[in-house]
């Protein structure tokens, strides 16, 4: 792996957690209710403008999106590649929506490991959902109302995405009671008591908070820095561990992989630093396998090599 421990610089921050919430509350509300009411396939019509006014008016973004594309594909990357991208992150913001609303009717969902998932809801354990920001959440919690035993809680740091969040929780208001906020004091208490009331808890550990320790690694090509908090959680808490990700295919299809990460990991002793890299070297091989499997899938829009 390659992997060397990076402290973060006192005050440093991680880009994305500077980044600013873009739009106002109200023109989100507006595009909600526009998509409600025309429906998904006239909705989707109007993401051409919105594409284009970030594929003009967020450089950053659109710098972003040119680096990590040209580490995941072979040929020179154009804005036309840059736009498809952006496409398909406001495609998965579009149907959230939808997702929200229960409707996976309108969706083509086709789902890959199902069977490790229902092997632990017969168990009557909870699990860790391990993730990252490729694909869609909205599209996996859809799929998993469909088992009544199925209960998944969301671990995620959401104050830079406030004005988002609050017009989501007003579609389901029963969305903001299976978050739980990240980078508060009694966020570990919370998620252990989803834990032990068998429910699945989703963690996205491709991001970071400015206080967590930080392991450089190789990531598509180069070296970038992941926490190693998660994987020290994940052997405490004596659960199992699934790798999930829910990619978008184009129209109105999405590809739902579960796959087995590890078995429940809690030891007596604090786990090794070899264990942890171990852990997180599994992890961004699954990262990679997936980006590059469905590359206009990861929605780190900003420079994670940095």
């Amino acid at each position: 792996m390659n992997a060397s421990d990076t402290p973060p610089r006192v005050g440093s921050e991680p880009e994305w957690l500077g980044r600013k919430e873009r739009g106002s509350q109200l023109a989100i509300r507006a595009y909600v209710w526009l998509a409600l009411t025309l429906g998904r396939s006239l909705a989707r019509l109007c993401l051409a403008p919105v594409c284009m006014y970030f594929m003009l008016f967020a450089p950053d973004s659109r710098r972003a999106s040119r680096a990590y594309l040209a580490r995941v594909q072979t040929s020179v990357v154009t804005w036309r590649h840059i736009y498809r991208h952006i496409h398909s992150f406001a495609s998965c913001a579009l149907d959230r929506v939808f997702f929200l609303q229960n409707r996976i009717d309108l969706f083509d969902v086709q789902i890959h490991g199902a069977d490790i998932v229902d092997d632990i809801l017969a168990r009557g354990s909870g699990c860790i959902l391990l993730g990252a920001h490729i694909g869609s959440f909205e599209a996996l919690r859809a799929v998993g109302r469909d088992r009544a035993s199925l209960r998944i809680n969301m671990l995620m740091f959401d104050d830079n995405a406030r004005k988002v969040n609050s017009v989501l929780n007003a579609i389901d208001p029963a969305l903001a009671k299976e978050i739980i906020a990240l980078g508060r004091p009694d966020s570990f208490v919370r998620m252990q008591q989803c834990l032990e009331r068998g429910h699945f808890v989703g963690v996205l550990a491709d991001r970071s908070l400015s206080d967590e320790r930080r392991i450089a690694c190789d990531f598509l090509g180069a070296r970038a820095r992941f926490s190693v908090n998660p994987f020290r959680i994940f052997a405490i808490l004596n659960v199992p561990v699934v790798f999930m990700v829910a990619l978008y295919r184009g129209d109105n299809r999405y590809e739902v992989h579960f796959e087995q990460f590890a078995d429940a990991l809690s030891s007596p002793q604090r786990p090794s630093a070899a264990e942890i890299e171990a852990m997180l070297a599994r992890y961004i091989a699954r990262l990679e396998h997936h980006c590059r499997h469905a590359p206009y899938n990861w929605f780190n829009f900003f420079d994670v090599w940095r």
